[in-house]
């Protein structure tokens, strides 16, 4: 960070001169705060809630959860601007519509509409947009829902990166359903739907033009069948996350922030490639901290985890399923970790920018 960058933590005059902007250590936004970590959630907290805070917002989950009429509906946003935009396994089409479908899937809801925004930059190749647009329609099929509204804007030759997406998701979250931080408890266990890391690697070995014995394919798919999947098998499912930018823990340090409780994992137990690992090591990465497209974090009662495991298990997508903690009360807010050689370490939310650009 940039000495001249600092703020100290001394208010910045506002716009109007008369508002000054929250404290904070930062003049400019890095990209840092788009990683889903630390920064990322100190945005959040001290400028965007204190602004908007209502009790829809206010429990910062993948979407928002709302009565109209007697119906309980979720609706969600999110903006993508991965780099590259194809990628192997995907393109920045498909990664925009799952990604929609997945976060109103974290609220136990069916997604049912999308909207997509669209953001080009002059000069793009017709093809390459049309290669998008076929790619986000096959994605949308898959996953059962329709693109109903949206809107396209182009900005000058140089003034942004090809293209970037934005969609909105709306469904209807299923009866008897209630995912929320205020139903984890302790004892529950997490649930890992899969091995990790793999979109962010599949991302980097493009950039870094890295080549390996098997090509590491991303991970994008749409969660929704994997979700019904589960509560079909139990409607009391009290957490479930897409573990995103920020990676796996800091997915969990959220978790355990907002319900006040700790959680414990094992390292051994967390299931990753053998080649993501190897990548993730010649990078210089974390696994823990890089993100994931296609796979969940659920955290249920003890006395369903087994039966949920299977089902996860007997789907296509969470056939790696895997336990690798639980709640607990000791550490609240804060997520401990058993290492592989046997230590306990903390893990927290990743403090900086490991992938720019990665969804």
């Amino acid at each position: 960070m940039n000495k001249n960058d600092q703020n100290n933590g001394i208010a910045i005059a506002g716009l109007s001169g008369s508002c000054p902007v929250p404290i904070t250590n930062y003049k400019k936004i890095t990209l840092a705060h788009g990683s889903g970590g630390k920064l990322t959630h100190q945005l959040i907290q001290k400028m965007l809630l204190p602004e908007f805070n209502n009790p829809i917002l206010e429990p910062l989950h993948d979407g928002a959860v709302f009565t109209v009429n007697g119906v309980r509906m979720a609706f969600s946003t999110d903006s993508y601007v991965v780099n590259p935009i194809f990628f192997p396994g995907g393109d920045i089409g498909e990664l925009a519509v799952n990604g929609t479908v997945n976060d109103i899937s974290m609220c136990g809801a069916k997604p049912l509409y999308l909207s997509a925004g669209f953001i080009i930059e002059e000069g793009f190749l017709m093809e390459d947009l049309w290669r998008i647009v076929q790619s986000m329609q096959k994605a949308a099929k898959n996953a059962g829902v329709l693109l109903v509204t949206g809107d396209t804007k182009v900005v000058d030759r140089g003034k942004g990166d090809k293209i970037y997406i934005n969609t909105s998701g709306l469904g209807i979250v299923k009866e008897g359903v209630n995912i929320h931080p205020s139903r984890v408890k302790a004892g529950d266990k997490i649930i890992v739907s899969g091995s990790i890391a793999v979109h962010g690697i599949a991302i980097m070995s493009v950039r870094e033009e890295l080549e390996f014995e098997s090509e590491i394919v991303s991970d994008t798919a749409s969660l929704n069948d994997l979700v019904d999947t589960i509560l079909n098998v139990s409607k009391d499912i009290h957490m479930l996350r897409d573990p995103t930018r920020g990676g796996i823990t800091s997915t969990l340090t959220e978790i355990a922030e907002s319900t006040n409780f700790g959680i414990y994992v094992e390292e051994t137990k967390i299931p990753i490639k053998e080649d993501v690992k190897g990548a993730c090591e010649i990078l210089g990465l974390d696994p823990l901290y890089v993100a994931n497209e296609g796979k969940l974090i659920a955290v249920v009662p003890p006395e369903i985890c087994d039966v949920i495991l299977n089902a996860m298990r007997a789907h296509s997508l969470g056939r790696e399923s895997a336990v690798i903690g639980e709640v607990v009360t000791d550490h609240p807010g804060m997520v401990m970790m058993k290492t592989a050689v046997g230590g306990t370490r903390v893990v927290d939310m990743l403090s900086g920018e490991q992938l720019p650009r990665i969804c």
